[in-house]
């Protein structure tokens, strides 16, 4: 395993993390989610990403029954939540209940979210803490004094932010130095193929000017990279499940097609460097290194297996290999601070 700094902090991450989102409490129960968090731990991998919002909650107790059954030591592990949509769980096919005050990023449900997740987690810190997206409605003070505030009373180590623009973290950052604060260290953006301006082009003087680190989700682009839709929709798939119907648009909808041609173009490549395209889709965010981790999804042991692969297919990434992905791919972002050329 390869592990990075996150940012310009000291703390060290897995290239490849492992993340709760979709599938703990909807496609994995607790035995298979001990399976599989034990397999990405055996690999190295330390990084285990959560949200109090996925599966309303039942993602981190899930994860919170794992770390308490597989007893790995609390120094090995970096785990993280994020804050924004709270609520509360009441059972299977029940509505999930919201209060007034169950949603954003005021003091008040930043310290009572974080505090029923940490309960959930059944741990006593999280290493990372995420604004899990922007709040328009609150002052960003607030979320910046409530996080510093997090950080000292030692319930998160790191704050970070989720799908936040490059000017709303450089203001947060901005008020943490000006009012002798806790600034936030790392952001979680959509990153992959097809999603590329924000972490090549938006984020890149954040890398230098306040050492942003980035622990990227989506990296296969809800499976549309792996190839697995190529041929519409499997059966089984989780864009065929009635829950997950909102992503159907990202095969269905205008940009499926064009992008689906561009996968099957890049297929004899990814033969040609003995991977598969899962592989490939994630040693290419992995060539990146403004990227700290890239937080891999998977329902079965056996994906989590396959897709540890990327971390050698990445060292196969010429200069060469990656301009002709980029021939494919045809979207190379417009900006002198893209790093990947001009």
């Amino acid at each position: 395993m390869e592990y990075r700094f996150l940012g310009k902090s000291g703390l060290k991450v897995s290239a490849l993390s492992y993340g709760a989102w979709v599938t703990f409490g909807d496609q994995v129960d607790a035995d298979l989610a001990y399976r599989c968090m034990s397999t990405a731990f055996d690999a190295g991998i330390n990084f285990f990403d959560n949200a109090e919002a996925y599966g309303g909650g039942q993602a981190e107790t899930i994860m919170g029954q794992v770390l308490q059954r597989a007893g790995w030591r609390r120094s090995d592990l970096v785990v993280s939540t994020k804050i924004f949509w709270g609520g509360e769980y009441q059972g299977p096919g029940k509505p999930h209940r919201y209060g007034v005050n169950d949603r954003g990023l005021s003091r008040k449900h930043l310290v009572e979210g974080t505090n029923a997740a940490l309960k959930r987690l059944q741990l006593d810190y999280v290493d990372l803490l995420f604004c899990h997206r922007p709040d328009i409605d609150t002052p960003l003070e607030e979320t910046v004094r409530a996080m510093d505030h997090l950080v000292n009373q030692g319930k998160a180590l790191y704050w970070g932010t989720s799908e936040w623009s490059a000017a709303q973290i450089r203001r947060a950052y901005d008020i943490a130095r000006r009012e002798h604060l806790v600034p936030p260290t790392m952001e979680q953006p959509q990153y992959n193929m097809f999603h590329r301006d924000k972490v090549e082009v938006e984020f890149a003087p954040l890398y230098d000017e306040i050492g942003l680190g980035t622990t990227i989700w989506s990296p296969l682009a809800s499976g549309l990279l792996t190839g697995k839709y190529n041929d519409g929709i499997p059966a089984g798939s989780r864009l065929a499940l009635p829950e997950y119907g909102w992503l159907r648009g990202i095969v269905e909808g205008p940009d499926g097609p064009p992008r689906l041609a561009k996968v099957r173009q890049l297929a004899p490549l990814a033969k040609e460097l003995d991977a598969t395209m899962a592989q490939l889709a994630l040693a290419w965010c992995l060539a990146n290194e403004d990227v700290s981790t890239v937080i891999t999804g998977a329902s079965k042991p056996e994906q989590i297996a396959d897709n540890l692969g990327a971390l050698a297919v990445a060292e196969r990434l010429t200069p060469d290999v990656l301009e002709r992905i980029e021939e494919i791919l045809d979207n190379r972002p417009k900006g002198e601070q893209n790093w990947r050329g001009n």
